[in-house]
């Protein structure tokens, strides 16, 4: 089974959000407004045998057993059928399953029989951003914040969506407010901390993630994120707290390997490189342990990929469609967010950060056709190309809105060139390429937050990488005019000649603020890059001197590409 994050639509989002209903249900106490009925009386008017089943619904969800929830709401339903309560607990269900629209179904009949819940409005509010309807289910969650002014997990919601559209001050208002209602609530707290980090405000959320250590002082998500920072030194202090932490029994394997990845990154803080490497090799081994990857299959994968665009596509209708997209194509950890910020500096130019919507659109177009991609490249007509790629368009439009040309770096498009390229024949693509130990090793170093399974075994870290070299390779013989080879250490080495070098590739005239890139100001998305770009341009990113021995395999399966 091939890794989710080369699987353009994962079966279940992880975007947001906190969802307090089955609290609500086992009678916590929450505070609502205009007529929203308290948590005992939702039950109101139920037969006793309705009420039996719906409290044993509620359990059901409780345990994570959606179906067993069911098939007692379907008992319920036959004796009430309007019943909100029943309705808003199968929506429930539906979410854990992570099927959203029919969530969103149920969300909307519980609704319209109990108007003004803003426990229920925020349940539709989560369902719908799950399933892109993203300013419908922001209104919502404003909504439920009018009607339940003191409810801390609404205000979250309605943060961490305005976060996750880019929305970074109105965000930090909404967690702000709801951290004033509840200061323990901790996803608050870094969700604020995030948010800041992403605004370039890295000393308060640095102080955000301390003030979670100092209320719970081994909680595993704030060291990560702590470390994550990369800009920010981990103190001796911090190491022996770490140290303590990552060996305690009884952990949770998340908790244990986020733990192991700040450990190792204090330890390299404190130079002691040989038990850095340590830990991480043992973060790694458990993480790995928990997730799959075939390495052997994203081969054939890439061997079917190359087949299918070895014929040429039809001629574009229109040559320029795409213009106005600039793709980014990259392995993590590569440097995009760094070109992505050089890029975004340009007045004529808007990051829009790893958005997902090229790969979405592939995938719909696969689901429409019965067949994965790429097997149905060979039978596609030039207008069905062209309305991908206009489908793409309307998709980004909110990209648009303020500068005509936009950045898409999602990590997975490296295998979506060819389909880049027969949709958006106008685009610019810019194949990144960094040294190959660096780019693995900086992988295995990462703890991603979806996605990149591969990144935690050097050996699948090393096919992986020998399969983006080959497939990037391919691309920039078949599309020499159109794809840009472009080396993060030729940019670190003469900055401004190489900053030229790539406006002018995208029809951009020089702009001094590229090289103060820096100075930029605007949301940056990706947490363990977001401090990096407030820095001038480093030199000294290289690790792999510090670990000789430990990576001399890896050096050696990577000598494979020269030798191909």
């Amino acid at each position: 089974m091939r890794d989710e994050q080369t699987a353009p639509v994962p079966a279940q989002s992880t975007h947001v959000l906190f969802f307090p209903s089955l609290k609500a249900s086992s009678g916590q106490s929450i505070i609502m407004a205009n007529g929203t009925p308290a948590p005992e009386d939702r039950a109101a008017g139920l037969s006793p045998s309705a009420r039996r089943l719906l409290d044993e619904a509620g359990k059901a969800l409780s345990r994570g057993q959606p179906d067993a929830a069911e098939r007692s709401l379907i008992g319920v339903m036959a004796m009430a059928p309007m019943s909100a309560e029943a309705y808003r607990l199968l929506g429930i269900s539906f979410q854990m399953r992570g099927d959203h629209a029919k969530a969103a179904d149920a969300f909307r009949r519980a609704d319209s029989l109990r108007p003004d819940d803003a426990i229920i409005l925020m349940a539709l509010g989560i369902s719908l951003y799950e399933s892109g309807s993203v300013e419908e289910a922001i209104s919502i969650f404003r909504r439920a914040c009018e009607l339940a002014p003191d409810m801390a997990s609404a205000w979250y919601n309605l943060g961490k969506a305005l976060k996750l559209q880019l929305h970074g001050q109105e965000a930090c208002k909404a967690l702000d407010h709801a951290l004033s209602l509840d200061p323990n609530h901790v996803t608050a707290r870094i969700s604020l901390a995030d948010t800041l980090v992403n605004l370039g405000d890295i000393a308060d959320g640095a102080a955000h993630y301390r003030e979670v250590l100092k209320r719970q002082p081994e909680h595993a998500g704030a060291w990560y994120a702590l470390a994550n920072l990369k800009t920010e030194p981990l103190s001796e202090t911090d190491t022996a707290k770490l140290r303590i932490a990552f060996r305690k029994q009884g952990l949770p394997v998340d908790a244990r390997v986020s733990l192991g990845f700040a450990l190792a990154k204090a330890l390299e803080d404190q130079r002691l490189y040989s038990e850095a490497f340590d830990v991480l090799r043992e973060a790694n081994a458990l993480k790995r342990r928990h997730v799959t990857w075939d390495a052997r299959q994203e081969s054939a994968h890439v061997d079917a990929i190359m087949t299918a665009f070895a014929a040429p596509t039809p001629a574009p209708i229109d040559p320029t469609l795409g213009r106005e997209v600039i793709l980014i194509i990259s392995l993590p950890r590569s440097g995009s967010t760094l070109i992505e910020q050089i890029l975004a500096s340009h007045p004529q130019v808007e990051g829009a950060n790893e958005i997902l919507d090229l790969p979405q659109v592939i995938e719909g177009e696969s689901r429409r056709r019965k067949q994965p991609f790429p097997q149905w490249v060979p039978s596609t007509t030039a207008e069905d190309w062209a309305r991908l790629g206009r489908e793409y368009l309307d998709r980004t439009a909110r990209w648009r809105q303020h500068r005509p040309l936009f950045t898409d770096k999602n990590t997975i498009t490296w295998e979506l060139v060819g389909a880049a390229q027969a949709m958006l024949p106008g685009s610019h693509i810019v194949n990144l390429q960094r040294d190959p130990l660096e780019t693995c090793l900086a992988c295995y170093r990462q703890l991603f937050s979806n996605g990149s399974h591969f990144s935690y075994d050097l050996d699948d870290m090393a096919k992986y990488y020998l399969d983006f070299a080959r497939l990037s390779r391919y691309w920039l013989q078949h599309y020499p005019e159109k794809v840009l080879d472009f080396s993060y250490e030729a940019l670190l080495s003469d900055p401004e000649t190489q900053t030229r070098r790539l406006l002018a590739f995208c029809g951009l005239d020089f702009d001094p603020a590229c090289l103060d890139f820096h100075k930029t100001p605007r949301a940056v998305l990706s947490t363990a890059s977001a401090a990096q770009v407030r820095q001038p341009l480093r030199k000294d990113t290289a690790r792999g001197m510090h670990y000789e021995a430990q990576l001399a395999p890896l050096r050696a399966q990577l000598r494979q590409d020269r030798q191909d």
